[in-house]
């Protein structure tokens, strides 16, 4: 069915959107005509070829509460188009800081200041975002979506401690948004990623998907997106409060 104007087109909020997952997604969105608003912390890049872009991206720093304050305002500014209507939300974004060498950080040897940088970006910006644009997905009856990580729920051996413990976190606030957004037609689910093939592997991720992984391979970031996709959509219209595992069965 055409789209009669650009109020009737749906509209994703992505965080973490330049790379991976994000860019899938965006990808994936884009392609099924929705207009996609990024969210990063960095300008919108000159080369890429997305028409839109510099138009639908918002610079913002997640790990400053008042810029993310700035930012939703800014959000509900633009939404102004689409009658205030917001569909989906996918809460991406996420840090997690390394050692010398990129070694991971535990629990004795993370500064506090990073546990704290961690769960702003993590944990708390998400919270800010979807209670900050609450009245624009009710009146969609729209769709929050948190990624979360395997890390979350195991011990992974390059996984830090903070980000774990953040991620185990957001899955524990899915729940809850889910419970509290859902008598407002909104429905709050979570996908954890596994080993998915990005820029951002450590080296040794070709032992854990040798021994770990029954599916024998990496994930690409593309069914990640599907996956997110499927949860913002009315294919999942009953789905609520849940955590969709893509992992090839690593967490079996």
């Amino acid at each position: 069915m055409p789209i009669s104007s650009p109020a009737d087109r749906k509209t994703l909020i992505l965080t973490g959107a330049s790379r991976g997952i994000g860019h899938a997604t965006v990808k994936r969105f884009a392609s099924a005509g929705w207009r996609v608003i990024t969210c990063s912390r960095h300008p919108f890049p000159e080369n890429c070829p997305w028409e839109m872009g510099p138009e639908d991206h918002i610079q913002v720093d997640l790990a400053d509460p008042a810029d993310t304050a700035r930012a939703i305002a800014e959000m509900r500014s633009r939404l102004a188009d689409q009658r205030g209507y917001l569909n989906a939300l996918v809460n991406n974004a996420g840090i997690s800081p390394k050692g010398a060498g990129g070694a991971r950080l535990g629990t004795l040897d993370t500064p506090l200041d990073d546990w704290q940088h961690v769960f702003q970006v993590n944990f708390f910006a998400p919270v800010l975002l979807a209670r900050g644009l609450l009245a624009e997905l009710e009146r969609a009856k729209g769709a929050v979506v948190n990624v979360t990580s395997i890390a979350g729920s195991r011990v992974h051996p390059f996984a830090g401690a903070a980000y774990a413990t953040s991620k185990s976190a957001l899955a524990g606030l899915t729940r809850e948004m889910a419970t509290d957004f859902g008598p407002r037609g909104v429905r709050v689910n979570a996908i954890s990623p596994g080993e998915i093939d990005t820029s951002i592997l450590s080296p040794g991720t070709e032992r854990i998907v040798n021994e770990q992984i029954p599916m024998r391979r990496l994930g690409e970031p593309e069914e990640v997106a599907k996956a997110i996709y499927f949860l913002c959509t009315d294919q999942s219209s009953y789905v609520n409060g849940a955590e969709l595992h893509i992992n090839g069965g690593q967490h079996v």
